[in-house]
């Protein structure tokens, strides 16, 4: 175990070629393997990485930098990947940065040492495309946060749409960054393939969020 410096974190096969496959590691690289080439994946066709900032490099950076999930886009053009403050898309055609970086939980950045001492820094967020190859409003880059919790959502209710301050003074249905609880979390989800419906499974319950305009 001293020697290991990488491990394998997510691992996905093509939509459409059932000889392609990727899988990412711990190092924040994601590899592409093609097993017409050899049956044996340990030379990569493709290799996806975006180089480092080193002005914003922190003790931290290799623990976050780890990809968590992989996803092929259901067309197979793309794929989208999960590290654990950001959802990127990459271009299969284009191995040297991501199409588009989405930043998630940025309000994390100033608690990664209170995340690390309770080791939830560790944990291994997933990802996943609709139906229709999108994550997040692509065109507008809105994002919604919604709340699963037993305590403020009954069934078939509305949730209203939540967001998460770092500090200063909040707004109503605004929650401050020091108040979460991290030993809530969503760790696996997954979006019914023709329907804006979402499962996410979260300590032991499932919750099923649909659109209200379905």
């Amino acid at each position: 175990m001293e020697e290991l410096t990488e491990v394998i974190t997510a691992a996905e096969f093509h939509p459409h070629q059932c000889n392609v496959l990727v899988y990412s590691s711990s190092k924040g690289t994601i590899r592409l393997c093609d097993m017409r080439s050899s049956a044996l994946c340990d030379r990569h066709s493709k290799f996806f990485e975006e180089p480092e900032d080193p002005s914003s490099r922190s003790f931290f950076s290799e623990i976050i930098s780890s990809v968590s999930d992989v996803k092929f886009s259901h067309s197979g053009r793309y794929m989208m990947t999960r590290d654990y403050l950001s959802v990127k898309v990459w271009d299969l055609n284009m191995e040297s940065r991501p199409v588009e970086t989405h930043q998630v939980h940025e309000y994390l950045r100033s608690k990664l040492c209170s995340l690390y001492e309770n080791d939830c820094i560790f944990d291994k967020f997933e990802c996943c495309w609709n139906g229709c190859d999108r994550m997040f409003d692509r065109t507008t880059w809105r994002d919604v946060t919604l709340e699963a919790s037993r305590e403020n959502s009954k069934p078939r209710a509305s949730l209203k749409p939540r967001r998460v301050c770092a500090g200063g003074k909040r707004k109503k249905d605004e929650v401050s960054v020091d108040s979460l609880d991290f030993s809530k979390k969503i760790l696996h989800t997954a979006w019914h393939p023709a329907e804006n419906i979402i499962a996410v499974a979260a300590t032991n319950n499932l919750y099923i969020f649909q659109d209200k305009a379905n």
